[in-house]
């Protein structure tokens, strides 16, 4: 027998200047998509914004149902818009912002389950990593690929 261990390495920001130009304008367009989020039940808007290689911007937001778990979450409509629309092109980034009551969540807002194996699989496809941006008003969490998210994730064949 012998211990393993996980390393998780991110950056962490104080406030948003603070960050790359790209990734300012990636914060904005995640911070303006939660604005048009349907969650009527949870109150709870979350908006994704996805950095696509060829300089795409998509955008999502989570969209609940009163038939739960039929609702889907931020990133996953980000992802797979963008999936439908540019099949062939990899995600270079991801931002994730979530307001409550009219204002940006103080913590960055992570991805559930889910979420992370869509990422991981995203990534994986794309031969690239996904950079991912968790945003916050009081704090801001940069990681450089998303399977730090997710460090062992489902895979049919057993190989990440």
């Amino acid at each position: 027998m012998k211990q393993c261990d996980f390393q998780i390495r991110y950056t962490c920001y104080d406030q948003l200047d603070e960050l790359p130009g790209h990734y300012v304008s990636l914060v904005n367009s995640a911070i303006e998509a939660a604005g048009d989020a349907y969650a009527p039940y949870s109150k709870y808007h979350v908006g994704a914004s996805v950095l696509l290689e060829n300089g795409e911007i998509i955008t999502g937001n989570n969209q609940e149902n009163a038939a739960y778990p039929s609702g889907l979450c931020a990133e996953r409509v980000a992802l797979f818009y963008a999936g439908s629309r540019y099949p062939e092109v990899a995600v270079r980034a991801i931002a994730v912002a979530a307001v409550r009551d009219g204002s940006v969540q103080e913590e960055p807002v992570t991805p559930c389950g889910a979420c992370r194996q869509v990422l991981f699989e995203k990534e994986h496809r794309g031969g690239k990593p996904i950079e991912v941006i968790l945003y916050g008003s009081k704090k801001i969490l940069v990681l450089q690929q998303s399977t730090d998210l997710l460090p062992l994730p489902f895979t049919l064949d057993g190989a990440d």
